[in-house]
């Protein structure tokens, strides 16, 4: 009994965001092939910095398949990000997390950066179960049901290299 009441009261010292604090806790899912991409040149710190106005990322998962280079793979831990490697295609997985941040009370807000359609209803579950739910994606091939179905919809702009003056 001595041990439980120990450990009960260890979670009064945990650091996590209560719903009466203004900032609310992210979970962010990343689906690294069809964003993480040379023509995009899309840089996670950008991405954290537009989900910080909503809240902290408390979970940043990103989403490779086997061919992922080792460069890739250190660059998203580098950024403080968890590479998930999966053999195949990499969708499955990345709904089977969605769907665990939908049932963790610690997550408040739901964010995938994706522009694929097959998210949808991962979407409309997370609302259902009283989350909010944010896109992120990028043209050409950001989903309209998906851009329409998220509380907020945020579109990346391609990067574009500063041109040289001289």
């Amino acid at each position: 009994m001595h041990r439980l009441d120990k450990l009960t009261s260890v979670k009064n010292y945990i650091p996590l965001i209560r719903e009466n604090s203004p900032g609310k806790n992210i979970g962010l899912l990343v689906d690294g092939p069809n964003m993480l991409r040379k023509e995009f040149g899309y840089n996670l710190d950008t991405v954290k910095d537009l989900l910080a106005e909503h809240g902290n990322v408390k979970i940043g998962k990103v989403f490779l398949n086997q061919y992922a280079s080792d460069k890739l793979i250190e660059a998203v831990v580098n950024q403080g990000f968890s590479p998930m490697i999966v053999a195949g295609e990499t969708d499955v997985q990345m709904a089977i997390d969605a769907y665990e941040l939908i049932h963790n009370p610690n997550i408040d807000i739901i964010a995938l950066m994706t522009r694929d359609v097959d998210f949808f209803p991962l979407i409309n579950i997370a609302k259902e179960h009283g989350k909010k739910t944010i896109i992120i994606g990028a043209e050409p091939g950001f989903s309209v049901a998906l851009k329409n179905s998220a509380d907020i919809s945020i579109t990346m702009k391609k990067y574009q290299p500063p041109k040289n003056t001289t």
